[in-house]
């Protein structure tokens, strides 16, 4: 396993730890937040750091040398590149249409007076939606140009 992620589980876990630092240093309406992000850091850094020590072990460096065989074989393979792009592609019409629809049932429930700050949700919603689509056709279109 390469070094670099021994440095970056360090880093995940030093800033996991200075984020709960802050959280009991000071006091304020982020400290739900802040806890969360410093157990994901925490977290994530051990994992890290875990793995890493695991497959630079002896006993276990040729097992992990097949893992990486085995996940490059995988990661090349035609049909797998094929559906990863298909899934992608219904993964972005589904979050448009899931937009498009939220946008209506929050214009709709503002309008009931349902939710009184409907406004900035379907105003995000909607920038959110043309950013979405503007996107799509950019990456689209660059894809087109490389290949």
């Amino acid at each position: 396993m390469k070094k670099n992620n021994l440095v970056i589980g360090i880093l995940f876990l030093l800033g996991g730890l200075a984020l709960a630092i802050l959280v009991l240093l000071l006091h304020s309406k982020l400290d739900n937040l802040l806890c969360s992000f410093s157990g994901a850091g925490i977290g994530t850094g051990l994992v890290m750091i875990c793995k890493y020590f695991y497959w630079n072990a002896p006993q276990n460096r040729e097992r992990y040398e097949e893992k990486l065989a085995e996940e490059d074989i995988e990661l090349h393979d035609e049909l797998n590149i094929t559906l990863r792009e298909r899934s992608g592609r219904y993964a972005y019409l589904l979050g448009l249409l899931v937009v498009s629809i939220s946008i209506v049932v929050f214009s709709i429930l503002g309008k009931l007076d349902i939710i009184h700050y409907a406004r900035p949700i379907v105003l995000f919603l909607g920038g959110y939606l043309v950013f979405q689509y503007v996107s799509g056709i950019a990456i689209f279109r660059y894809l087109l140009k490389k290949y």
